[in-house]
């Protein structure tokens, strides 16, 4: 389910990572290598990035498959980005399509996306919106699990809790309470990347004190992608990549 993309480095064209690469997320759409879950990912797109000097980074989403939008490889040409995120969806359930539940979703500095889903959803997750403020609840962008769990990690970020601990909590509590989900998550302030390995594939490829790519599957077939193990927290930024393992909760 899904296929995702996060950058922060030097500056580079946004096309030299998603539209360029011969295995990039453009044809991961139609042709991913390693998605375990669903085959074509043509159920909306997004990517977003950040302008030299402005810490609010853009966005550009659309409901259907990348490949039918003929503005995409232009605007991937011409804009140059020290960061971005990028994701092409395949939907949890047939209905929530629109442009609203494509990633990245973003609040403030901050760009996210979900690869997976929530098992049982939104059953599931009846008890843990309880526990969420109902402007969160309000301020869902769609109605779908990926939202939702935005809604969880954006509320800890809010009250203060590191990416890390946002993003490990979160998985945890979703874990807890929907067994069996899958809880690939990618975070990203333009500096700074947080990600999880929870029952799909995930990559990095880091080139130290220059850049950090890490991806649901390698772009291209350079030796150094690292794989990272499932139940992993990743943390990095373009000097330094830490791995964590992440519990599961009883």
């Amino acid at each position: 389910m899904c296929r995702h993309i996060a950058y922060v480095g030097e500056t580079l064209a946004v096309g030299e990572v998603i539209t360029g690469p011969v295995h990039g997320l453009y044809r991961q759409s139609w042709a991913p290598r390693r998605q375990r879950h669903g085959t074509v990912n043509a159920d909306g797109f997004g990517v977003g990035w950040y302008a030299d000097g402005d810490p609010v980074p853009a966005r550009y989403r659309r409901a259907g498959p990348i490949w039918s939008d003929p503005n995409v490889v232009d605007l991937a040409r011409v804009v140059r980005t020290e960061a971005l995120l990028a994701a092409v969806r395949d939907a949890t359930e047939a209905g929530a399509d629109s442009e609203a539940a494509a990633a990245p979703f973003a609040s403030g500095r901050w760009l996210f996306s979900h690869n997976g889903a929530v098992r049982d959803w939104p059953r599931s997750a009846a008890g843990l919106a309880a526990g969420l403020p109902a402007q969160s609840l309000l301020g869902l962008e769609a109605r779908c699990d990926a939202a939702f769990v935005w809604a969880l990690v954006l509320h800890r970020l809010a009250c203060g809790d590191e990416p890390g601990g946002a993003m490990a909590d979160a998985v945890g509590e979703v874990g807890a309470a929907a067994p069996g989900s899958r809880l690939n998550l990618l975070l990203t302030d333009g500096a700074t990347i947080t990600a999880t390995a929870w029952g799909d594939t995930l990559w990095y490829l880091h080139t130290p004190g220059r850049s950090t790519a890490v991806a649901s599957e390698p772009y291209d077939d350079d030796p150094r992608w690292r794989e990272v193990p499932d139940r992993t927290l990743l943390t990095a930024d373009r000097t330094e990549v830490l791995l964590t393992p992440l519990k599961e909760s009883p």
